[in-house]
């Protein structure tokens, strides 16, 4: 079956290319795309056609230096046109009527608002393209995917080009070694404790875009080698309008959703909910080789687990245009998740002739809650008449998350080591504050703009741990005092920056500069205090683009970034669920400073585009996680203790290949690879002096069929290597298949992950005295049907093209 759906659609991609290559196309849209105020050309707006009745773009091009466009070899037909461009509202021209005798259609010169005197946007219905290209990142537009209906954010950024998603959900940018995930310019670990639940359980019909930042402007913090920002919808329609749908999986997963919103001409309430239930199984195996001096030993480990999650997010929002020159936006959002787990692991304990000696069992159970609410508020006022703007913005957010586990480990034989009984109780709770004042405003007839921001961040963490261990003489659970403890964390961070950027005749520059003062104190219950110096950081960036013959984009970009160690990476609390694997953090951690550089060129076509990037990155005091081995006095059995350490440098070189192309407009093919060469250089450990080569690969492939059908495929393909080993190669796909029924209001998807099967994992580590092999897989193959319903009410403001010249 897999094998004939293929042939199938590599047999259709090549017919309807054919049958587009033999078609005489000779119908042209152009025009000029201007500021509304002042007339002033916008060069590399992007212009995206789209048939009448089409659900995706099929042709996007740019506007040349001087605004002009031209988008040539199109059949007669009906068409419509969308031009968007950063800091100014969209424009739809409808109604664009293209024939035999009449083929030539020129549209004049557009004018495009400012967002911030816009109130609302011409309509909202038509598809973004797919991917957008600039020098500083990547912008993906999450309505133009199948994907985006009844999923969530967690399954959208999978096929997102540049970023990869490991196993547990933590989503990072390739060839970055930090990666903060950002929603609406906000740092979401300020929103959760467990980042990966809510991209779990955050619907993907709440969000517009998705922007891989590898050089984040300097309003942004400086933490991270590189931002993934989630933009969530904020315009609507005028009228009522919304959504509800459902999606179900043969594994037992759900996911329901739905959203409405009501706009009026000066304010807009919008309101969306959405619950999950997730089923993860897997299976694990590891095996480790213990090398010392007088005698050399084997751990042979099997695992499997199953893990149930439930849980919902809940989002509410008022946009309020208070006058033409105010603007006041709230939001509030509430997640709650519950989970169950159950694992078993045998660990078999082999001597030198490879022989068992005695077997561990160890059965973990385990139950957890968490819930965490954030507000947001953020007021807007047009401070002129020539664009200058003053924002300020302030967010509050509580996080209370619970873990209670259970470990039985028993031997055999039964004489080798004793039962034991452990409970461990985690109770950690976050609470945050973010403010920031930004100014900014044109200087010379709107080519540049001036940037000037403060912001202060305030973070609290509390993590009460405790573990007991069964008495079997007193039947009872007595307190580990050694392992129970508190540990409370404190981070202050006052910020302050200023950018200018600049744009005439299709050149773009930007820099700026930030400086943050970071604050951090900390103490554990029965450890002492840790009352850190404060320190001060700079963070310049610098951007070039150019634009130049009409189809031609170049970018470079300089930057410097930190990578500050946090409660995750310093707590010094000890974890030994698995005595001979303990974990804990590090409170002796210095910031890691990476200094980047990235170099971009895009060349764009009717309907392609291509763009190579090149990015090389020096870390110092590189921060990751470090394990060592020791054998235990006495006994014949080794400990692993795992943490994080300042390890060295880090020289990374990054070459990136991402594209799309249309054939024609019922078919799209987009793709992206990289390949990344990481040099460690460490006077820690002579074994973490290692080179070693990452690559990258997806693909996607969707198509427009007849009766109102599309499908979708996409292929990724991920190997990683870092300071102690390598993430093996791992390949994950996605193939989807959409009919939409009732004027498109109703949606029927069935969707199949992993289609080549389920996800394996094997990693593969090695220090001075060790070699270790670890291979999972996980029930990640999945057959899901979905159900969405959208429904609207609404005036609508179409502007018919301007007549022809």
């Amino acid at each position: 079956m897999k094998k004939h759906l293929l042939i199938f659609l590599i047999t259709s991609f090549f017919v309807l290319n054919a049958l587009n290559v033999l078609a005489v196309d000779k119908g042209n849209i152009s025009g000029k795309v201007v500021e509304e105020v002042g007339g002033l050309s916008i060069p590399s707006a992007i212009v995206s056609v789209y048939l009448d009745t089409s659900e995706q773009a099929i042709s996007t091009s740019a506007t040349d230096e001087n605004g002009f466009f031209i988008i040539k070899n199109l059949k007669a037909g009906n068409y419509k046109i969308k031009i968007s461009y950063v800091g100014y509202a969209a424009l739809i021209v409808n109604g664009i009527v293209i024939t035999e005798k009449d083929f030539d259609k020129n549209l004049g010169s557009l004018k495009l608002s400012s967002e911030q005197n816009a109130l609302q946007e011409v309509t909202i219905t038509v598809k973004k393209p797919a991917i957008e290209f600039g020098a500083d990142g990547v912008t993906f537009n999450v309505g133009s995917s199948l994907l985006a209906e009844g999923s969530t954010a967690n399954d959208i950024l999978k096929n997102v080009p540049m970023v990869q998603v490991d196993i547990d959900g933590n989503a990072t940018i390739a060839g970055k070694k930090s990666t903060r995930i950002f929603i609406d310019g906000k740092p979401s670990d300020y929103m959760s404790s467990n980042i990966a639940d809510l991209l779990n359980v955050l619907p993907s019909d709440a969000i517009d875009k998705i922007e891989v930042l590898t050089n984040p402007p300097a309003k942004y913090s400086g933490d991270g080698e590189g931002i993934i920002n989630i933009v969530l919808k904020k315009g609507f329609k005028i009228g009522f309008n919304g959504n509800a749908g459902i999606s179900a999986g043969l594994q037992g997963n759900v996911n329901t959703n739905a959203n409405a919103s009501y706009k009026a001409k000066t304010y807009s309430l919008n309101a969306s909910g959405s619950y999950r239930y997730n089923i993860n199984k897997g299976e694990s195996h590891n095996y480790r080789e213990n090398f010392f001096p007088d005698t050399t030993f084997y751990y042979d480990q099997f695992g499997n687990y199953k893990n149930k999650n439930n849980g919902g997010n809940y989002r509410a929002g008022l946009d309020w245009d208070i006058t033409p020159k105010q603007q006041l936006r709230l939001s509030a959002n509430y997640n709650n998740n519950l989970s169950d787990n159950y694992s078993v692991n045998e660990l078999h304990y082999l001597g030198e002739d490879l022989l068992e000696s005695r077997l561990r069992n160890q059965l973990n159970t385990g139950n957890g809650k968490s819930r965490n609410f954030v507000i947001n508020a953020d007021y807007n006022l047009q401070t002129d008449t020539s664009g200058g703007k003053l924002s300020v913005g302030l967010t509050f957010n509580t996080n209370k998350s619970y873990d209670e586990r259970a470990y039985n480990t028993t031997y055999m034989p039964v004489t080798s080591s004793p039962q034991t009984l452990q409970k461990n109780n985690n109770n950690n709770g976050n609470e945050g504050i973010n403010f920031n004042l930004d100014y900014d405003k044109p200087v010379f007839k709107k080519r540049d703009r001036v940037e000037l921001g403060l912001a202060f961040n305030f973070r609290k963490n509390d993590n009460d741990q405790m573990v007991q261990n069964y008495d079997f003489s007193t039947l009872q659970y007595l307190l580990n005092s050694k392992l129970t403890n508190q540990f409370y964390y404190n981070e202050n961070i006052f910020a302050g920056y200023a950018s200018y950027n600049y744009r005439n005749n299709g050149w773009g520059i930007r820099t700026g500069l930030r400086t943050e003062i970071t604050d951090v104190k900390f103490d554990l219950s029965n450890g002492g205090n840790y009352d850190l110096k404060p320190y001060w950081s700079l963070f310049p960036n610098i951007s070039v683009n150019k634009f130049f013959r009409k189809r031609y984009n170049f970018g470079a970009s300089y930057s410097i970034r930190v990578n500050r160690p946090r409660e995750n990476n310093l707590n010094p609390q000890i974890n030994n669920v698995d005595t001979l694997n303990i974990s804990y953090g590090n409170p002796n951690l210095l910031p890691s400073y990476t200094h980047q550089i990235d170099i971009s060129f895009g060349a764009f076509g009717q309907q392609w585009s291509f763009t190579p990037r090149l990015s090389y990155s020096t870390s110092q005091g590189v921060i990751e996680r470090y394990r060592t081995v020791t054998l235990i006095p006495g006994t014949n059995n080794a400990r692993s203790e795992s943490t994080f350490d300042n390890i060295g440098t880090n020289n990374s070189l990054a070459f990136m290949l991402i594209g799309n192309y249309r054939p024609t407009d019922k078919i799209s093919t987009n793709g992206n690879f990289s390949v990344i060469q990481n040099k460690y250089t460490s006077n820690l450990n002579s074994s973490l002096n290692r080179d070693g080569l990452s690559f990258r690969a997806n693909f996607g492939f969707s198509m427009q069929l007849p009766f109102k059908t599309a499908v979708e495929s996409n292929l990724n393909y991920a190997n990683n290597a870092n300071a102690q080993g390598r993430s093996k190669g791992n390949i994950t796909s996605n193939l989807s298949a959409r009919k939409t029924f009732l004027n498109n209001k109703l949606n029927l998807r069935l969707s199949i992950n992993d289609v080549l099967g389920n996800r394996n994992n094997t990693f593969y580590s090695e220090g001075e005295n060790f070699r270790s092999n670890n291979f999972s897989t996980n029930n990640t193959q999945n057959f899901i049907l979905s159900l969405n319903y959208r429904f609207t009410k609404v005036a609508r403001n179409n502007i018919p093209p301007p007549p022809k010249k």
